[in-house]
C-alpha cells in the first residue's frame, strides 16, 4: 500500500510512527552528557532514532523515566530502517544499595534495644 502513496504522506507517516514510539517508551539511554530515548528494547540490545544519533559506542546507562536500570557497554551499532540497532556486550543491573562483602545470617536480630 505504501508504493502507491506520495512520499510527503510517506514521510509523515513514518515521523508519526517514530513520535508515537518515543512517547510510549519510558526507557531512554544516558551517554555522557546526552540523553536519547529507546524506541525497542530486548535482551541484547536497543534501538534508538536514527535521525537523533548516527553512532554510539562504549558505556551507557539505561534509566526507566528516573529510575537507573543498567549499566551497559555497546559494542556495535548499525542503522536499519530509520533506526539505531544498538548490541550489548554486557547490560549489569544497578542497585540502591552497596553489596555486602559477607553473607548475612538469616536468624540475625534485626536490631539491638538500648540498655536502660
Amino acid at each position: 500500500m505504501t508504493d502507491y502513496l506520495p512520499e510527503a504522506i510517506r514521510a509523515g507517516l513514518e515521523e508519526a510512527r517514530k513520535r508515537e514510539q518515543r512517547r510510549r517508551s519510558r526507557l531512554c539511554v544516558h551517554a555522557g552528557e546526552e540523553v536519547y530515548p529507546i524506541l525497542r528494547y530486548w535482551d541484547t540490545g536497543f534501538s534508538l532514532d536514527a535521525d537523533q544519533v548516527q553512532a554510539l559506542r562504549g558505556r551507557v546507562d539505561i534509566y526507566d523515566g528516573p529510575k537507573h536500570l543498567y549499566n551497559s557497554l555497546i559494542i556495535a551499532a548499525d542503522i536499519e530502517a530509520g533506526e539505531l540497532i544498538c548490541t550489548m556486550k554486557r547490560s549489569t543491573p544497578t542497585f540502591d544499595r552497596a553489596p555486602l562483602d559477607y553473607a548475612r545470617d538469616d536468624e540475625a536480630p534485626v536490631g539491638y534495644l538500648p540498655r536502660s
